[in-house]
């Protein structure tokens, strides 16, 4: 099935037992993944098959330290608990052998031998497993895969080409040159990242051999794992008509990493694949939420712009951690919860489709690369950490907007009140919107009343604060006073949303009596 040089490769772990072409067994419209929730991990920091808790990993070197795809399997009950409905993992596929002054590629973005698995993580059979595991559970399967670049140990002048499988020739890459000028388009989709230590052999996917190649293997692997969606690394660095023809190919949702704060630039990707990491929404949010000296109004512009500019915001990945960027609670942020609630709600609340990265429930707080890549093994799996629980209920309050008003996933966020600590937002139809309101103010804030106008409501509404479970009355003026205390967010739902919802206990337990 391979095109050309692949026709002569002998197709080992990848592309073996199941029919090539069978249908993915849960595969999701695009449409149908606006009202999943994404735990992303990196196999090999996630969870070791011997189930070990204090299995050492120097974060330092850059080493493979365990992880496999047996041992998610064995932990997917933690996942699902946090109310999540879909598994991003790391690449598969098999990396450079060598350790090098820049670590080993534990991480899966240093490929070699595209058909070929990582031998570290374990084999075709446990991806296998992996992926019946999560669909027995009605979960999903999201993989990233990298289509830009090849990986070498060493300078990209001195290149031995016939190290990779199957692009063992020059004739496959562009000629050698590192990017200078991130603002040169040309570059950054001809020219090599990487450095002299481990240079990222830059492919010529322009090239119709290498299309082929790419878009066979893109086929033949979501059939082979029965993949339900694709993460699209490094795609601002391939040419944008490359996409659409990989996108069909795979015939699943597929969203590309464009690392980019301006919303025109990272938005124009979306006329090309499903959708985008939501970037320019991550810079603004982060500032904002950093501090109580944080924009507000940055973000507050940038929800606008995004909603304008991308073709669809609603399939957008939203996050505000990763593997690429320091963790929130870093020395580069903050530490305070509070403030770690307040983005973490915003992502599951705002237009688009919730990301959560691996040990950000567990509040870890590891800086740039590789020091935000700690095994999740470290926190012995909480399930009672503050913001493991935190995730939970945010989970259970985007499935009831989504259960209960059939617009909420299209429906736009309007952000409709803000002040130098707050925002506010509604999302939903007609008069039953989710209202969302989050402070920068952090845990060290004192407790006051926030009335909000122009939120949706008539008056004499009965609404739930969800995270404390106060009950607020809309007043004659249509006026809400909603109770702010310690920076904490406060999100609100129609009352009778909440009986035999799971929330509240199916109904609110106190009630709030200012103003109303």
């Amino acid at each position: 099935m391979l095109a050309l040089a692949a026709a002569t490769m002998k197709l080992p772990q990848l592309m073996i037992a199941l029919p090539l072409l069978a249908i993915p067994a849960l595969a999701l419209t695009p449409a149908e993944w606006r009202s999943q929730s994404i735990y992303f991990l990196m196999t090999d920091r996630f969870a070791r098959t011997d189930g070990s808790t204090t299995a050492a990993c120097d974060l330092s070197k850059r080493a493979y330290c365990g992880g496999s795809w047996q041992g998610i399997i064995d932990q997917l009950d933690y996942i699902q608990g946090m109310g999540f409905t879909a598994v991003w993992i790391s690449p598969i596929v098999e990396q450079i052998p060598e350790t090098t002054g820049e670590g080993t590629g534990f991480h899966g973005y240093w490929p070699q031998n595209i058909y070929n698995v990582n031998p570290y993580f374990g084999t075709a059979d446990d991806i296998r497993a992996l992926s019946k595991a999560l669909h027995d559970r009605g979960m999903y399967f999201m993989m990233d895969v990298v289509a830009n670049h090849m990986a070498y140990k060493g300078p990209g002048a001195v290149t031995d080409y016939s190290t990779f499988t199957p692009f063992n020739s020059a004739s496959y890459f562009h000629s050698y040159c590192p990017i200078s000028n991130y603002t040169d388009q040309s570059q950054v989709e001809n020219c090599w990242l990487g450095t002299d230590v481990v240079s990222l052999t830059d492919l010529n996917t322009q090239s119709p051999l290498v299309r082929n190649i790419w878009y066979d293997w893109v086929t033949d692997t979501v059939a082979n794992y029965s993949l339900d969606g694709l993460r699209l690394d490094t795609a601002k660095h391939v040419e944008k008509d490359f996409w659409p023809e990989y996108n069909r190919a795979a015939g699943v949702y597929c969203v590309g990493e464009v690392f980019h704060v301006d919303p025109v630039y990272t938005c124009a990707y979306q006329q090309y694949m499903d959708g985008v990491m939501n970037y320019p929404t991550y810079y603004p949010l982060v500032e904002a939420f950093k501090s109580p000296n944080g924009s507000i109004s940055d973000l507050y512009n940038m929800i606008s712009a995004v909603s304008s500019q991308c073709e669809d915001p609603t399939l957008l990945g939203n996050f505000v951690e990763n593997h690429d960027n320091p963790r929130f609670p870093s020395q580069s942020y903050t530490g305070d919860v509070s403030q770690a609630k307040a983005v973490i709600a915003f992502v599951f609340l705002t237009d688009g489709i919730p990301i959560i990265y691996m040990g950000q429930e567990q509040h870890y707080s590891g800086g740039q690369d590789p020091y935000n890549r700690e095994p999740v093994w470290w926190s012995g799996y909480s399930t009672t950490s503050e913001l493991y629980k935190f995730i939970q209920t945010s989970n259970r309050i985007r499935k009831l907007a989504i259960a209960k008003d059939s617009n909420y996933l299209t429906a736009r966020n309007n952000p409709f009140y803000t002040d130098s600590n707050t925002i506010a937002m509604r999302k939903g139809s007609g008069g039953s919107q989710v209202i969302t309101v989050l402070s920068n103010s952090g845990a060290d804030s004192g407790s006051y009343t926030l009335t909000l106008g122009n939120h949706g409501y008539s008056s004499g509404a009965t609404l739930v604060e969800v995270y404390t479970c106060t009950s607020i009355q809309v007043d004659s003026n249509r006026n809400g006073a909603v109770p702010m205390a310690s920076g904490l967010p406060r999100v609100l739902l129609p009352s009778p949303w909440i009986t035999e919802s799971g929330l509240c206990g199916g109904s609110s337990t106190t009630t709030w009596q200012a103003r109303f």
